[in-house]
């Protein structure tokens, strides 16, 4: 393997999390919800495909069994915030911090065990194309699912009637709800699904990434994500765009302590959060785009009539 080849497939392996992590949280705020709680929901989605793994010696069922995890968690932040209209910012950090403690207790015995690493696919003839075979044909599962979501999600909110009534959803509430659309039926959906990807981002950690179980492992991943949804204007396509830049920036990080060079690792590690910044500035000077893009019942609690 080439030094070309071994970046692109650090890049490629720090990126996947980020992307699927995002692209959840993206189909949630499109539905008018904004959780908060997606660093709790891949750390629990992370230590319960890193257990199920180490019980089972699958690694499928390890992925599956995260993803369950993080849509189970996701439903306590839906019937909070959606049944009892509880404050979606106040309970999506709530949720994060009980993940955190949650899946320090639960992976405490796993601790410096060896894990069930999830196999990369070989393709006769593909895999072994110089420079780009392994690259393209020689990843990890959850790599495919993650591009494979990516154009998913995009059909989906732009090209199906299902999108775009969750879209009117996120855009006006109200409206949607005077025309009969079940405001919170959709925001559930969503809300659970945004769950699912974040446990299966967490699981892509545990199985794919580092294939053991560290205490809080997710290094704030989570937050990147969400950071991620506002650098790409809530836009899958730019999501994609913007975790390989952001896994980009992650692998640079390392690459330039081995080399000795004179970054400090702080100021790399905030980079996606100065990038987010930017863009915000960015956005919010074009107010056409900010009317096109944003959500605009985001965070605002739906109180459907008695």
């Amino acid at each position: 393997m080439t030094m070309f080849e071994a970046i692109l497939l650090t890049v490629a392996t720090a990126a996947t999390p980020l992307l699927i992590a995002a692209l959840g949280e993206l189909v949630v705020e499109r539905s008018g919800v904004l959780n908060l709680g997606v660093e709790g929901m891949m750390v629990m989605g992370a230590v319960t495909g890193f257990a199920v793994a180490q019980y089972t010696g699958s690694a499928w069922l390890g992925m599956f069994a995260a993803i369950l995890a993080g849509a189970a968690f996701s439903l306590l932040f839906g019937f909070l915030t959606l049944t009892l209209i509880t404050n979606q910012v106040a309970t999506g950090l709530a949720l994060t911090l009980l993940g955190l403690g949650a899946s320090a207790m639960i992976g405490e015995s796993f601790v410096g065990l060896p894990g069930v690493r999830m196999d990369s696919l070989y393709i006769q003839g593909l895999t072994d194309i110089p420079y780009v075979g392994k690259v393209l044909f020689g990843q990890d599962p959850i790599f495919y699912i993650s591009i494979l979501l990516t154009i998913g999600v995009a059909w989906f909110l732009f090209r199906t009637r299902a999108g775009l009534t969750l879209r009117a959803v996120g855009d006006n509430h109200t409206s949607a709800h005077a025309l009969g659309v079940p405001v919170v039926r959709i925001r559930y959906l969503a809300v659970v699904f945004g769950g699912a990807c974040a446990g299966l981002a967490g699981a892509q950690l545990s199985l794919v990434y580092v294939p053991q179980w560290v205490e809080n492992m997710t290094s704030g991943r989570g937050w990147i994500a969400l950071a991620l949804v506002v650098f790409a204007s809530w836009r899958p396509w730019r999501i994609l765009a913007g975790a390989y830049l952001f896994g980009a920036v992650t692998i640079g990080q390392l690459h330039a302590q081995a080399l000795g060079i004179g970054v400090p690792s702080q100021l790399m590690s905030s980079l996606p959060y100065l990038a987010t910044i930017i863009v915000l500035v960015l956005i919010s000077r074009n107010k056409r785009l900010t009317l096109m893009n944003t959500p605009t019942s985001l965070g605002k609690p739906f109180v459907p009539d008695r």
